[in-house]
C-alpha cells in the first residue's frame, strides 16, 4: 500500500468545516457545542463554518453525506471537523462521492463513531486524526485541558514529530450537557497510573490504523473499509473503547473475530487506549474503575496470546474517549519505543 498523504494544514484566520456526520446532537445540547465553537475560534483562531446539517438531529445519511462533499469540495475550507460522534455513521458510507473527496484532500478530525469516514480517508490514501470534537474536546467544562489542546494544535498547524506524554492526572467523568451549572468547573480528575508496557523490548514505527474497537467490529461485520489483511502488516494497530463500557467478554471476543480473519498478527505493535469506564447509567467509583480497566486489559492480553504472541502492547495511553485526549494519525506514522518507554507521532 502507497503511503497515504498528508493533506495541507490550516492556519490561524482558515475557516474549517463543523460536520456531523453521525447526527446533530448540537440541536438537543447547544451549550458545549457553542462553548467548542467559541474556543475554535478564540483559542485556535480558525473560523468555523456550519452545514445544513451540522445542529440538526433529524438528517437522513444522504444529507450528511452532503455536508461532507460540499466540506471538502469548498476551496475556502481548509479541514473538517467532526462536532460529535455517534452509532450510525456507517449508513452513510455508500452516499460518499470517494472521487470527489479524494480529489479535494483536507485534514478531518474525529473519533469514535467518525472511525468510519477516518478508515474511508486512509483508504483514499490520506491521512486524518483521530481525535478532536466540538462538543466534547472543545467544549469541555471549565477549561480546555493543557495536554488536549497541545496535540490539537499540534496536528491542526505543525507538520512534523510529535511526542506523545503521560499525564499526572485523568479523569472519564462528564458534566450533564442539559445542566448549565455543570460547566462552571472542570470535570473531577484522578491521578493517572501511566502507561503500561507489554514486551517493549523492541521499536516498532509504521502506518497507524485502528480507532473504537465497537466501530471496527461494525465494519467488519459490514465488510466495508477493511483492506486484504496482508496491507497492514508491520503497522501500528490502536484500539480504544467507547463510553457504553463494553465487557471484557465482548472486547475479548472482538479481537478474537479479527485474530481469527488474521489481522491481529499483522502488526507489531498494539496502542490501546485507557479504557473509560464510567458513564451516567453506570457511575463506577475508583475501585470500581480500576478492576474494569485491569479486565479489559486482561481480555486484551489474552486474544493477543493466541494470534500475536510477539506484539508489543502499550496499554492506558490518552486517546479516544480519554480526557486528555492525545490526537494519533491515522494512516500517519507513529514510532513505538519499547526500551525508551516513548511514543510519538508524525502530524
Amino acid at each position: 500500500m502507497t503511503a497515504p498523504v498528508y493533506p495541507p494544514k490550516p492556519r490561524p484566520g482558515d475557516r474549517v468545516a463543523i460536520v456531523s456526520p453521525s447526527g446533530g446532537a448540537a440541536e438537543r445540547f447547544p451549550r458545549p457545542y457553542e462553548l467548542g465553537l467559541r474556543r475554535l475560534r478564540e483559542e485556535f483562531g480558525l473560523i468555523p463554518v456550519e452545514y445544513p446539517g451540522t445542529r440538526r438531529l433529524a438528517t437522513t445519511p444522504r444529507e450528511r453525506a452532503a455536508d461532507l462533499h460540499a466540506a471538502f469540495a469548498d476551496p475556502d475550507i481548509k479541514a473538517v471537523i467532526a462536532s460529535l460522534g455517534g452509532e450510525d455513521q456507517i449508513t452513510v458510507l455508500p452516499y460518499l462521492d470517494r472521487e470527489l473527496i479524494r480529489a479535494n484532500p483536507k485534514p478531518f478530525f474525529g473519533y469514535s463513531d467518525n472511525t468510519n469516514l477516518l478508515l474511508v480517508l486512509r483508504n483514499l490514501g490520506v491521512v486524518s486524526y483521530h481525535g478532536g470534537s466540538v462538543m466534547v474536546q472543545l467544549g469541555r467544562p471549565g477549561a480546555l485541558h493543557p495536554l488536549t489542546v497541545d496535540s490539537l494544535r499540534a496536528a491542526l498547524f505543525e507538520p512534523g514529530r510529535y511526542e506523545l506524554r503521560e499525564s499526572p492526572l485523568v479523569g472519564d467523568e462528564e458534566a450533564h450537557w442539559a445542566e448549565p451549572g455543570s460547566f462552571a468547573a472542570e470535570p473531577v480528575m484522578e491521578p493517572g497510573q501511566g502507561w503500561h508496557w507489554h514486551q517493549g523490548d523492541r521499536v516498532v514505527e509504521g502506518l497507524g490504523w485502528g480507532g473504537n474497537l465497537e466501530i471496527l467490529s461494525w465494519l467488519l461485520m459490514a465488510d466495508r473499509e477493511i483492506r486484504p489483511v496482508e496491507e497492514y502488516a508491520g503497522q501500528v494497530l490502536y484500539l480504544e473503547t467507547s463510553e457504553e463500557l463494553p465487557s471484557a467478554a465482548e472486547v475479548y471476543r472482538i479481537l478474537r473475530s479479527m485474530g481469527e480473519r488474521g489481522l491481529l498478527r499483522q502488526f507489531p505493535a498494539v496502542l490501546l487506549a485507557r479504557a473509560k469506564a464510567w458513564n451516567f447509567q453506570r457511575p463506577l467509583a475508583a475501585e470500581a474503575k480500576a478492576a474494569y480497566r485491569a479486565d479489559q486489559r486482561a481480555a486484551v492480553l489474552r486474544a493477543l496470546a493466541e494470534y500475536a504472541p510477539r506484539a508489543m502492547a502499550v496499554f492506558d495511553v490518552d486517546f479516544g474517549h480519554t480526557d486528555p485526549q492525545l490526537v494519533l494519525p491515522c494512516g500517519g506514522r507513529i514510532r513505538v519505543d519499547g526500551p525508551a518507554r516513548r511514543i510519538s507521532v508524525e502530524y
